[in-house]
């Protein structure tokens, strides 16, 4: 998640990350494929560091982001894309966070650092528990080619990855009443350049203007 500008006094600096070890593979196909199921659990548990990072009560998982954009990209009516790689894709794009977790920016971890960590992980998932076989390429290679962005798949699913975490946003926002969300909004919907995606930020927008003028979000939330 690439967190904007962090709520103060934010839990965890740079100089306290620390990161599980990388598996060793015990030379049983069956072992470290389950080793790999095992570890995506860390998906389903681990929560956006920026949602942590602005007290959001009960964030998001990591998994839970991941699905709704697969979801979303089901619901295009582009027909240029090849829909079932833009799903697969959106499941992995944040494979590596299973083992590095979400890497913020107000943790001081340089992107380049960031990037080496997430590719040694993929590095590990891939040859170590998944023994470089069918599966682990299929899903390298959806996970690079997101990285590389090169491809109208990629660049679309990226866009998702924006729009999904200004629809968390909004969602904060009406459920829980909160006044810090805007950074996450600025960072999103305006790099949007998917045509159909950019309508559904449109469409987003307007919903949060509706809902700040009837006052429809939780009026007994707690505020942040």
């Amino acid at each position: 998640m690439s967190a904007p500008n962090p709520a103060p006094e934010a839990p965890e600096t740079a100089s306290k990350r620390t990161f599980p070890p990388l598996y060793v593979s015990k030379g049983d196909a069956s072992v470290d494929r389950l080793a790999f199921f095992h570890v995506l659990e860390r998906l389903k548990t681990q929560k956006r560091t920026g949602w942590v990072d602005h007290k959001v009560p009960g964030p998001e998982s990591i998994s839970d982001h991941m699905y709704r954009m697969a979801i979303l990209a089901m619901c295009t009516s582009d027909v240029r894309l090849d829909i079932s790689k833009c799903v697969m894709m959106a499941l992995v794009h944040d494979l590596a966070e299973a083992q590095v977790g979400d890497i913020a920016p107000r943790e001081g971890i340089p992107k380049t650092e960031k990037r080496r960590l997430e590719a040694e992980a993929m590095h590990n998932f891939v040859h170590e528990m998944l023994h470089n076989g069918p599966a682990a390429q299929r899903i390298y290679t959806l996970w690079k080619e997101y990285e590389d962005g090169e491809t109208e798949e990629a660049r679309f699913v990226k866009d998702l990855d924006r729009f999904e975490m200004a629809s968390q946003a909004l969602e904060y926002e009406r459920n829980h009443g909160m006044k810090t969300l805007q950074p996450f909004f600025d960072s999103s919907l305006p790099l949007v350049r998917h045509p159909e995606v950019q309508e559904w930020g449109k469409d987003l927008l307007a919903e949060r203007e509706r809902m700040r003028s009837d006052g429809s979000s939780s009026t007994n939330a707690a505020t942040e």
